[in-house]
């Protein structure tokens, strides 16, 4: 899990394309001084998981082995390698990624702690692009088309990790508009320490929405009514119907004094 803090830039030193897959490797400097085999990285919101581990690429003893035999070396240390399959490549921004470019880096979050952002999987909800920015003297709005299946799970106030930042939203589309969007304002701060400060129009945005909304999402629409077996009708007509009824019959007290039975 991630919280949508990032923590350093790195930048993508090498991209081999397998026929449905690549393996990337990344400088990430001292942030993955510890990651062993298997550990996870946040790059630009995409959860991703290391191949080789940081002790055989601070060793170089691996990676003599590996000359020796013809195969290819390990990284040099602070390098990321992580394999990326096909559905990645094409369902997030990490396919149009080119050497060279900056990425967004988060290390999982440690149970000890601090929760500063929101919760964030790592797991992409679909790909957006940027649409327009306006920039302030000392600040930024940022307008990022999203998949339009991912619109009603954004709210104004309510949060959004966009390449793995987390943000606040400032502003989201009207239902009924054909384009869904949301909007987003950036300080100084999160300008320089995250990919958002070079991002123009048409780059691509991993967009990772709510989870919590997700899951309230899924949870409703299990919700099915009761059905009557009476009158085979769901049982919360039924019980507007009763209302109803009752109203219609109700017998006032006033109109019925002196014809008690005994």
């Amino acid at each position: 899990m991630f919280t949508g803090i990032i923590e350093r830039l790195g930048r993508v030193e090498a991209i081999e394309l397998g026929t449905d897959s690549a393996v990337i490797t990344i400088d990430a400097g001292d942030l993955v001084a510890d990651l062993e085999l298997g550990g996870s990285l946040a790059v630009n919101g995409v959860c991703l998981t290391s191949i080789r581990s940081a002790e055989a690429s601070a060793s170089g003893t691996a990676g003599t082995a590996a000359a020796s035999e013809g195969t290819a070396s390990a990284p040099a240390s602070g390098r990321f390698v992580a394999e990326v399959m096909g559905e990645t490549l094409r369902l997030t921004g990490i396919g149009a990624l080119q050497v060279g470019d900056e990425v967004n880096l988060e290390r999982c979050t440690p149970a000890s702690g601090r929760f500063d952002g929101h919760i964030v999987q790592g797991h992409v909800d679909g790909c957006g692009e940027l649409l327009h920015r306006e920039d302030h003297p000392e600040w930024s709005t940022l307008r990022i088309g999203i998949p339009h299946d991912l619109a009603p799970y954004t709210a104004v106030k309510g949060s959004i990790a966009l390449n793995g930042v987390s943000l606040t939203l400032t502003a989201v589309s009207a239902s009924h508009e054909p384009r869904a969007w949301v909007e987003v304002g950036l300080i100084p701060a999160t300008l320089t320490h995250t990919t958002f400060g070079s991002l123009k129009a048409g780059d691509p945005v991993n967009v990772e929405v709510d989870v919590l909304a997700k899951y309230t999402a899924r949870l409703l629409s299990f919700r099915t009514p009761t059905i009557s077996p009476l009158t085979g009708a769901p049982a919360s007509a039924d019980a507007a119907n009763a209302t109803a009824v009752n109203a219609a019959t109700t017998i006032n007290p006033a109109s019925v004094q002196g014809n008690d039975h005994v």
